[in-house]
């Protein structure tokens, strides 16, 4: 897939995500990686109470943009986003569940299993 013109840390993120999925013959990342490649006007926000309302205790969430605050997250999850805004990084470590970069999901499971992408 062709790169847009984005900022060098995403363009590298990207190229990464893609590389995994070729190597890890999985299709998430490279799905992910399609997702983090749109236009900024196109960007994802996801709430937290589309989070808790969707994804299933113990579950892997991946967020191609930015988590929001909005809403509660009763469930135990792993949350994996670009960005998080400090408030829902603090609700996700309080209910006991992990905020993570894209970076370290990847490093976590490779495989990517049990992942749900929102957006």
């Amino acid at each position: 897939m062709k790169t847009r013109d984005k900022n060098p840390v995403l363009k590298g993120l990207i190229e990464s995500l893609e590389k995994a999925s070729e190597e890890q013959k999985v299709n998430v990342w490279k799905a992910v990686a399609k997702s983090l490649n749109r236009p900024r006007r196109k960007a994802h926000e996801i709430p937290l109470k589309t989070i808790e309302r969707t994804a299933k205790p113990g579950e892997t969430v991946i967020v191609p943009g930015t988590v929001l605050s909005t809403g509660e997250l009763k469930k135990k999850l792993t949350v994996a986003a670009l960005r998080f805004s400090g408030p829902a990084r603090e609700k996700i470590t309080k209910t006991g569940g992990n905020p993570l970069t894209l970076e370290d999901v990847i490093k976590e499971n490779p495989k990517g299993k049990r992942v749900r992408i929102m957006g």
